[in-house]
């Protein structure tokens, strides 16, 4: 049996095995990043972008060993203790150590820091199951709940290292953003490499073997930079060797796809509570009051209400942003958004006052955490700047309400939770360019925090009513204002409204004919043909247009024609409605998008039924029985279920596929058998989101814009106008292969809580200072 003494020494082991063989990989790993930015430079761009990628990355080739020296330089340090600190001037202090003097961060710092947070959290995305098992065999071996705050297993301590090497190696911040995606990309894949083989060395010495260790499955290299359509959302992820670009192999292949991708099944409202859940525990160790709270509405202290209404106050002085607007001292503002770095100073000296004013331990941990997530969201570089402002504005009535209503951090579906997540959905991903969108949202995101600021003492009723205005602003907007959505969401809208009607139809037809002998090919024709022909002429005419009553006539007169006729007289009258009758049934399916060939086959076997009728081998309908249908058709519409009761089920796929033109594609193939849980996924889908979509042999941003009765159909738009439609079946299979990406593996607030807890998992004692 292993003593303490051995598992400490078989910690050590790791942690610098660990070290090692990060030391061996840094020239390699900068040298891919060289291999990067050299592929960046030779992408065409415009003419300004083209000159700044080749002179970052010719200086990168001049400052790459100074980089690579820095870097090698920092992790030797750690190999004795196993820790790294900041130790150059300007560096922030290490997490949890605090300044009495409360001396101001220069911008630049700031600036770096962010760089490094962002780099940490890229390389916890693709890591974070590896590092979460590492994590675990190291406390086992060490007898600890948590790793030190500055040991080198950590990601944001790696991500230190980096950063720091290149600044080290005079290489700007700029030169940085330019290669951000090469950047990510390369360390965090190097991360996870170091990480894996680290946990393969010790479940080689038996150390928690029982830990899943997923297998690894190195990415295939793709082109850096590649430019991003729809105006943020992100490009795809790479496909993993032995799938192709496009999903050709087969459900197996699609399987592969979607399993190896960034954020693996990180998704949905399950990952969201499993998040919190792990933001409560931590939480709940620090603050043990914490938990009980969440039970009941509180009342924050005196002193803290005024603090939050005081900081609300300065912070819509401080944070303008229109050019030129006049401040509360009467001088004007600068131009331009306020930059990030002032916003985030803004709020740190903010968060300092209410901790002060704070009489509880609750109330503190409570400003911490809200402080924490609102730092991840302004440092989402999605946001624009713009628009960033006023998520900053929301801070102070989010504190408001987690302050009283602590079941803020419980529940996913907290409508102050769902407002910043709808609107950072649809602001992550407009296209920039498009000043008209960009202002339409930016205009009414302005007045939903307007109106939360205004009602400061009704908590989340406020929130509940701006979401669901915010939502019914989506709604609208897409449908009547945005140019690239409005058509796309009218089509789709004529499509869901036809098909609910042909089904309504052909339920009430099959209720009227049952008991009536009626030829089984006409019977068919009826059902599968002519209940869409009037449903499509309801649409485009009205359900009481004269043009849909002909229809329904025609319809009566077909049962009619195919009933037995005994007399002459009878037959005489058949032969002369017959082609009157005929040409009526062509039109219709003419209009119904119907090709030629199947109307000859639907006509043929039609005259079939007919001849049928001449001969008497079909039943007589008694005329009583006949006026009665023909009555009954006259008032259909009386007679129809409620739309929302109609299902477009999986088998209305092909005749959906009727609906295909220019500007609309209706998918009707692809993607693989979606599991219960995938469908239940594509459910919770929402209004406003980007996605990455494969189909087609293209690979593009898309927006959801639009869902019918029951979410049975979703449509999505590209950036240029094209309309594609999904039914629910469909969508799920396609999220199933990874055919269909969300641009956000997480939503906001789901990716702020887990920033927040890379924190505190570094310092918790952060909760309480």
């Amino acid at each position: 049996m292993a003593t303490a003494a051995d598992s400490l020494a078989l910690a050590a082991q790791a942690r610098r095995s660990y070290v090692e063989r990060l030391l061996s990989g840094v020239p390699t790993v900068v040298h891919a990043v060289e291999e990067g930015a050299r592929l960046l430079a030779g992408q065409t761009a415009e003419h300004s972008l083209q000159y700044k990628r080749r002179d970052v990355a010719a200086d990168l080739r001049k400052a790459a060993p100074n980089w690579i020296s820095g870097i090698i330089s920092a992790l030797r340090g750690s190999l004795v203790s196993g820790v790294v600190s900041a130790s150059r001037p300007g560096d922030l202090p290490p997490p949890g150590r605090t300044n009495p003097g409360m001396a101001l961060v220069d911008d630049d710092t700031i600036e770096v820091e962010i760089l490094s947070s962002r780099l940490a959290l890229a390389m916890m995305d693709r890591a974070s199951w590896e590092f979460t098992d590492l994590r675990s065999r190291m406390s086992a071996l060490e007898k600890r709940d948590e790793l030190d705050a500055n040991d080198v297993l950590r990601p944001h301590v790696l991500a230190r290292i980096f950063t720091s090497a290149w600044r080290g190696a005079s290489l700007s911040q700029d030169a940085w953003r330019t290669l951000q995606a090469v950047l990510h990309e390369e360390f965090a894949h190097f991360a996870e490499e170091a990480y894996h083989e680290t946990n393969r060395w010790l479940i080689q010495q038996r150390v928690l073997p029982e830990i899943d260790l997923r297998p690894f499955i190195r990415r295939t290299r793709n082109s850096y930079g590649a430019p991003v359509t729809g105006g943020g959302a992100p490009s795809a992820p790479a496909p993993v060797s032995g799938t192709s670009a496009h999903g050709r192999l087969g459900t197996v292949g699609e399987e592969t796809r979607l399993m190896t991708r960034a954020g693996g099944f990180a998704r949905g409202s399950d990952h969201a509570e499993a998040v919190l859940g792990r933001l409560n525990r931590l939480i709940g160790r620090q603050v043990p009051d914490f938990a009980g709270t969440a039970q009941m509405p509180h009342q924050p202290s005196a002193g803290l209400k005024a603090a939050i209404n005081e900081a609300q106050q300065g912070i819509q002085r401080r944070l303008v942003t229109t050019s030129g607007a006049v401040q509360a001292d009467g001088s004007r503002a600068p131009e331009g958004p306020v930059s990030t770095p002032a916003l985030l100073e803004e709020l740190h000296q903010r968060k300092q006052a209410l901790k002060q004013a704070a009489s509880t331990q609750v109330e503190r941990a409570t400003i911490e955490i809200v402080a924490l997530l609102f730092q991840s969201i302004l440092m989402e570089e999605r946001i624009p700047a713009v628009v960033r402002v006023w998520f900053a504005r929301l801070q102070m009535p989010v504190l408001r309400v987690a302050v009283s209503e602590p079941d803020f951090f419980a529940t996913v579906d907290h409508p102050a939770r769902r407002l910043i997540d709808r609107m950072g959905a649809c602001v992550m991903g407009f296209d920039s360019t498009s000043r008209a969108v960009a202002d339409t949202l930016e205009k009414e995101i302005k007045r939903v925090v307007q109106v939360v600021e205004a009602y400061p003492d009704t908590g989340r009723r406020v929130f509940q009513t701006v979401l669901t205005e915010f939502e019914k602003f989506l709604e609208h907007y897409f449908k009547n204002e945005n140019e690239m959505t409005r058509k796309g969401v009218s089509l789709a809208q004529q499509v869901e409204q036809r098909e609910t009607l042909a089904i309504q139809y052909t339920i009430e037809l099959r209720k009227m004919l049952n008991e009536v002998p009626v030829q089984e090919g006409v019977r068919e024709f009826l059902f599968h043909v002519w209940a869409d022909v009037m449903a499509m002429t309801a649409v485009k005419h009205g359900p009481q247009g004269n043009e849909t009553k002909a229809m329904k006539r025609v319809a009566a007169d077909l049962i009619w024609s195919a009933s037995a006729k005994v007399s002459r007289e009878e037959r005489a009258e058949v032969i002369r409605r017959l082609p009157p009758l005929l040409k009526t049934l062509r039109e219709g399916m003419d209009h119904a998008n119907i090709p030629a060939d199947k109307q000859d086959e639907h006509i043929q076997k039609l005259n079939n039924s007919l001849a049928a009728a001449f001969t008497a081998k079909t039943a007589t309908i008694a005329p009583e029985r006949l006026e009665e249908l023909m009555a009954r058709l006259e008032t259909l519409e009386e007679l129809l279920p409620e739309s929302d009761d109609i299902e477009i089920d999986e088998s209305m796929v092909l005749d959906l596929s009727g609906h295909e033109s220019a500007e609309l594609e209706v998918v009707g193939e692809g993607g693989s058998m979606a599991t219960p849980a995938m469908l239940a996924w594509a459910k919770e889908l929402q209004v406003g989101g980007w996605y990455m979509l494969d189909y087609r042999n293209r690979n593009e941003a898309v927006q959801l814009v639009w869902q019918g009765l029951r979410r049975q159909l979703t449509l999505f738009v590209s950036p240029h106008g094209r309309g594609i439609l999904f039914q629910q079946n469909r969508l799920a299979a396609f999220l199933q292969a990874g055919l269909l990406v969300p641009a956000q593996d997480e939503s906001l607030t789901v990716r702020a809580t887990r920033s927040a807890l890379a924190k505190l998992d570094v310092d918790p004692s952060r909760l309480l200072n």
